[in-house]
């Protein structure tokens, strides 16, 4: 019975031991091309805090802005107004997101433009719908 318990946690040990692994900035960066939408989102929510490599991930975030998917987009105008005013090249690009079709972009949009220059926070009436 000893053995068997030992082999068990052996074959645990062998399975979770890449589990913590942290991916570089690159790595990520990398990740945000894949064509599988689960990497992109869990990139593009992980980059933001890597404030130090904000002159590599702002420009990327950018591009993230006109994703496919919905959620990539979505997280991209969150991770954006992280960085505040060392992400206004993003300011035309975000912008242009206040006129998404989905309404959590535009909303998130309009409040990384906030923090990135408090004086491009959009109107309240604006989050409602998509401008023609």
């Amino acid at each position: 019975m000893h053995v068997r318990t030992r082999l068990l946690l052996l074959l645990c040990l062998l399975v979770g031991g890449g589990c913590g692994k942290t991916k570089s900035t690159d790595e990520l960066i990398a990740d945000l091309k894949s064509r599988q939408v689960r990497d992109r989102i869990i990139a593009v929510r992980l980059l933001p805090p890597r404030k130090a490599d904000a002159a590599k991930i702002v420009p990327v975030m950018i591009e993230c802005l006109k994703d496919k998917q919905d959620d990539v987009r979505l997280s991209a105008a969150i991770g954006l107004g992280s960085f505040g005013g060392e992400a206004r090249l993003a300011v035309p690009e975000l912008q242009a997101a206040e006129n998404d079709r989905d309404a959590r972009v535009r909303r998130a949009a309009g409040v990384a433009l906030s923090r990135i220059d408090p004086k491009l926070a959009p109107r309240i009436d604006s989050f409602k719908q998509p401008k023609k």
